[in-house]
């Protein structure tokens, strides 16, 4: 996609996430306004150019980038609307927007999580409350950790959109020299497993800070990868190949990389952390702590076996203890 005109932008979210996908986006022909909660964090952006919070050794380049922290002020006059807040608080970030606010914009969520008190994907939610059609809505998958994307270490990103055209637009966005893309259709599919990776990385770590190998994770992850192709086919049945990056790609580097948040909650969950002390220890969210919540409620309609996740729902919302649930799962796996 040949642009002339800088593209219209909307980043909402202070994290490293959504740190990242400035400075990938800063590479292009856009023209970011960057929306962030916190007005000293927007402060120091202005004065200084690099986020005190997160990702701080990344130069944000003012020159493409305003700082708003004003939500009606962010969205007005912008093509382009990235979600990019943890899905907990994606309500609150959009509070006082109407459908009005999204008319004619596309809208991309790069949230890998689920609505909680709704227990819907990011995606559904937007298009219920805002209006947002189905064609201009977008998710961004991996595998792609931020901190990497902050090295410029080569990365690359799945967008998936119902209409190949939105893909193509999106996926052109966030093309650069160190980021490559692809445009896919299968938004549910990827976006589900985008949840599910997480649930599996805090099953992982939990199973690291109790001391298991990388022989019990090796089966863990394989047979984890079963269990979300079982859940996708139920709640969206559809011909997709989870072996591609978007699926199995996005679950390997979650489950097995350190800069995983999920899987640095699961091992302090793991080593006899309670949830608020190991949220405390964090300082971020780890998105499978309330996915697994939802994907648990969902999965009450469609009997999925799902061992894995039950296991760590049991442990998170039951106060089961981790010894025995994971001593549970050894006798399922295969």
């Amino acid at each position: 996609m040949k642009v002339t005109q800088p593209v219209r932008l909307t980043m909402v979210g202070g994290g490293s996430w959504a740190t990242a996908l400035v400075k990938i986006l800063s590479e292009n022909n856009v023209n970011i306004k960057w929306w962030l909660r916190k007005a000293s964090d927007a402060e120091h952006i202005k004065k200084f150019g690099h986020n005190p919070s997160y990702l701080s050794d990344v130069q944000i380049n003012t020159r493409k980038v305003k700082i708003c922290t004003k939500i009606r002020d962010a969205v007005r006059d912008s093509d382009f609307i990235i979600l990019a807040v943890p899905a907990a608080f994606v309500s609150d970030a959009l509070k006082g927007l109407t459908p009005g606010h999204f008319a004619g914009k596309f809208v991309i969520s790069a949230i890998k999580g689920m609505i909680p008190e709704a227990n819907q994907l990011v995606t559904d939610w937007v298009s219920d409350r805002y209006g947002v059609p189905a064609e201009r809505i977008s998710v961004i998958a991996g595998p792609c950790h931020a901190e990497e994307v902050a090295l410029e270490k080569q990365s690359y990103l799945t967008i998936a959109s119902p209409d190949p055209t939105s893909a193509q637009k999106v996926a052109d966005l966030l093309r650069c020299r160190f980021v490559q893309t692809t445009p896919v259709d299968d938004i549910y599919g990827i976006e589900y497993s985008a949840v599910m990776k997480n649930i599996i990385a805090l099953a992982c770590g939990i199973t690291h800070g109790l001391g298991y190998g990388d022989n019990f994770q090796a089966v863990l992850v394989s047979n984890a990868m079963q269990e979300i192709k079982r859940f996708v086919d139920a709640v969206y049945p559809k011909h997709r190949d989870l072996s591609g990056s978007a699926y199995l790609g996005d679950l390997l580097v979650t489950a097995y990389s350190p800069f995983s948040r999920n899987r640095t909650f699961g091992t302090l969950i793991g080593r006899g952390y309670t949830i608020q002390s190991a949220q405390a220890e964090m300082n971020m969210i780890a998105e499978g702590y309330y996915a697994v919540k939802s994907i648990h409620a969902i999965n009450e309609k469609f009997g999925v076996n799902m061992p894995i996740t039950n296991a760590v729902y049991n442990i998170l919302y039951e106060r089961a203890a981790p010894t025995l649930e994971m001593n549970g799962l050894k006798g399922m796996l295969m």
